[in-house]
């Protein structure tokens, strides 16, 4: 079984990475050895105690599909629960939001011991971070007040969804499309495939992050825009309300992380009689939405290793 290896990892941080030489000019604020010491340490307890013993359940009984709800193998809704009840989804974060604003470096050592005792398993909080960072740098203020705080703090995830069955990894094919609806929201219709925990019971809202295409716009990489489109419709005081028009159809069944739900997800096909459409919102500016997507993207690189 796993045991996340602390020491190599602390040693490497410090004096391959630069950390220490960081520390030491005060680059950080406050933040000293001690105290990285300390998160690596629980970090790494956390994925040797607590995720790689869930790794072969979750392998052999994987994420299961019913209806358009998926279910995860057993133990793993309460382990993602002890995960952010320990802070370890704000560990990066901006602390306007509720985060605690440490290097990136350092939360991707942790990311590191967490994805190495189960990868299906630490790959769903990873893209949470990106679209948290991705919602930092170019969502409008209100957008930044009603979702971050709750996708910093993990009671909500996040997704990533570019892939469509017809393009594969070429973002000049994308098909899905946006229509204004007049009041500052798009109709969002279209599928997208390989979607990382697109649905799944740990949270009750999921906020999925989408790149599709206005009516008018450019062809190619330079017409797509970037949304954001949730599972739950959220209220202004912060409460769910209706569900929005979006669902999950399939699952993939992918080597060695069955239980992380790879899905096939559904815009605007009226789902359970829902008026066609899932309401999305504008982040960052129209046709500009790849550039917005790729501090996602490259939020999720550094943090799969």
């Amino acid at each position: 079984m796993y045991r996340a290896p602390v020491e190599e990892i602390a040693f490497t941080l410090k004096h391959v990475a630069g950390l220490k030489p960081a520390l030491d000019a005060g680059t950080f604020g406050d933040l000293g050895e001690d105290l990285v010491d300390a998160i690596l340490a629980e970090a790494g307890r956390f994925a040797t105690e607590e995720i790689a013993p869930l790794y072969k359940i979750g392998d052999e009984q994987g994420a299961v599909l019913k209806g358009a709800a998926v279910t995860t193998p057993p133990g793993w809704k309460a382990l993602y629960r002890r995960w952010i009840d320990g802070g370890w989804n704000a560990l990066s974060a901006p602390e306007e939001f509720g985060g605690q604003a440490l290097p990136t470096m350092l939360g991707v050592a942790a990311l590191e011991m967490w994805n190495s005792a189960a990868m299906a398993f630490g790959i769903g909080p990873t893209l949470t971070m990106g679209a948290v960072e991705a919602l930092d740098k170019h969502a409008s203020p209100a957008l930044k007040a009603k979702y971050l705080e709750k996708l910093v703090s993990g009671e909500w995830m996040g997704t990533m969804n570019l892939t469509e069955p017809q393009a594969g990894s070429d973002l000049n094919a994308l098909r899905a499309r946006a229509e204004p609806a007049g009041d500052g929201t798009y109709r969002i219709f279209g599928q997208k495939i390989f979607i990382t925990y697109g649905e799944h019971d740990f949270t009750d809202n999921i906020i999925h992050l989408l790149l599709a295409r206005l009516p008018d716009a450019p062809a190619g990489t330079r017409g797509l825009s970037l949304f954001l489109v949730p599972k739950f419709l959220v209220g202004d005081d912060g409460a769910l309300g209706a569900r929005n028009d979006v669902f999950c159809s399939g699952l993939e069944h992918k080597l060695g992380i069955h239980a992380s739900p790879t899905c096939t997800m559904i815009y605007g096909d009226g789902f359970e009689g829902t008026v066609p459409g899932a309401i999305g919102w504008l982040i960052g500016e129209e046709n500009k939405g790849l550039a917005c997507m790729f501090t996602m993207m490259n939020n999720a690189r550094l943090a799969v290793g």
